[in-house]
């Protein structure tokens, strides 16, 4: 195998690639990967995915490793290609309000760049500040603002990618997509091989869709709850309000308080949940918009909710939500789960997760994407105790079981990866995985990219 990569960046090193054989996944198997290699042109992962090809070695993609289902875990033999170094952005084109770039572009740094020319990226995951631009669409990635501006996979217009085929064809260059707001001329490839996490091919480049920057900084609202499943209710009165906020973001007070131990923002973590909501409307429809969320709020019995009118009080509220599951798991081990319900069943799926954690003596703490459905739970135990993660490994495929119940899905943006291969089997029906099994074989006859993920 190293002959057929001469000239490429490979790593060997056992600790480095161990290191780069999985991702945040909280007790997610993976094997021992035989070498990493970096590239940083389309050419380097074709020569790649055809020397893995030609020696029956499993292409495992990775971006920057902060997946937390598995999704970039090694399997036995493997070849990693990291593409952390393909981190340039090619293009961005004001005129047309797109930007084009290599998937190791983190994102947060599109969104800098892109600013620069008065454009905005939406897709924010929590992970943001580190995640890239490839892992991102490999998950379809969603984040805080989803709500009203939608997820990755409404954003990417084109790919590059790397792919396989029938025998001898692995290697080859596709551009799927197009670069044009519309376009149906065939099968949408570019939205299948979004949040594929890499079982079709390893993607080389992006074109997304840019929007016009903000015009003015949103207004935030807050609002104190005594209970989680009250925050829950205020939710679907939002919903059932016809109120469309930026963002609509639950933290429960174990997020807050392992948050401000640890950053010191200044955060009252008194309530036992918090709503954080964001408004983006313009002018005088924003401060009304705003008026109507803080008043939704207090009739669906909140303890108090009122408008930040302190920009640094807003900005600490929000960095709070992105920092919950990083000061979580300083504490312990944490298994984080990603389940999605249709908004009206939140405060339901809320109460089913309290229910959960008492059944198995769980420690559960509560983040969530409210305003659409998508909740995070995080089941803490102790590092190095076997009974403490059993526990919380069956806490987890309950919530799944929970949420499949109520009309929902067990992954809304963190991927199927390892972790949810058997809640996924539980949430379509048989027919349906076959489907997905013919696109796979069709698409990896060998069966090399990213194995074991996703359908197994």
């Amino acid at each position: 195998m190293r002959d057929l990569l001469t000239g490429l960046d490979v790593v060997d090193d056992a600790d480095v690639l161990d290191g780069l054989s999985h991702d945040e996944a909280e007790w997610a198997p993976y094997g021992t990967a035989v070498a990493a290699v970096r590239p940083r042109t389309t050419d380097d992962v074709r020569r790649i995915v055809a020397a893995c090809a030609r020696q029956g070695a499993p292409i495992v993609p990775r971006g920057a490793g902060t997946g937390l289902s598995g999704g970039a875990n090694a399997v036995d033999g493997a070849v990693i290609v990291d593409l952390s170094r393909m981190n340039r952005i090619v293009e961005i084109d004001a005129d047309n309000m797109t930007a084009t770039v290599q998937p190791g572009v983190v994102n947060d740094d599109l969104k800098k760049a892109v600013a620069e020319h008065g454009l905005w990226y939406p897709p924010d995951p929590a992970s943001a500040p580190w995640s890239t631009i490839g892992g991102n669409v490999s998950t379809n990635a969603g984040g805080l603002c989803c709500l009203k501006y939608g997820v990755t996979r409404d954003y990417v217009l084109g790919l590059e990618a790397v792919v396989g085929g029938p025998a001898g064809d692995y290697g080859t260059v596709v551009r799927l997509g197009r670069r044009t707001t519309k376009g149906v001329s065939g099968y949408d490839l570019t939205g299948l091989f979004t949040g594929s996490e890499g079982t079709f091919g390893v993607i080389t480049e992006i074109t997304v869709r840019l929007r016009p920057a903000r015009r003015e900084a949103p207004r935030t609202v807050v609002g104190a709850f005594g209970s989680v499943v009250a925050a829950g209710e205020a939710v679907a009165a939002i919903t059932r309000a016809g109120l469309l906020p930026a963002a609509l973001e639950l933290l429960d007070r174990t997020c807050l308080r392992a948050v401000e131990e640890w950053k010191r923002l200044g955060l009252e973590a008194d309530a036992a949940a918090l709503l954080l909501a964001q408004l983006d409307a313009p002018g005088a429809a924003g401060d009304e918009e705003a008026a109507a969320v803080a008043e939704v709020f207090r009739a669906a019995g909140a303890i108090w909710a009122e408008r930040s009118t302190d920009e640094i009080e807003a900005e600490a509220l929000f960095a709070a939500r992105r920092l919950a599951y990083p000061a979580l798991e300083r504490l312990s081990p944490v298994l984080t789960e990603d389940v999605c319900v249709p908004r009206s069943r939140v405060p339901e799926m809320l109460l089913a997760i309290e229910e959960i954690a008492a059944r198995h003596g769980a420690s559960i703490a509560t983040i969530a994407h409210a305003g659409d459905g998508n909740l995070h739970p995080m089941i803490m135990a102790p590092p190095h105790d076997d009974a403490a993660r059993r526990v919380a490994q069956a806490a987890f495929e309950d919530m799944l079981t929970a949420a499949i119940g109520m009309g929902g899905t067990v992954t809304g943006e963190h991927g199927v990866g390892l972790l949810k291969r058997g809640g996924m089997r539980q949430e379509l029906s048989p027919a349906v995985l076959a489907m997905q099994v013919a696109v796979k074989r069709t698409l990896d006859p060998l069966g090399l990219f990213n194995p074991g993920k996703v359908i197994g």
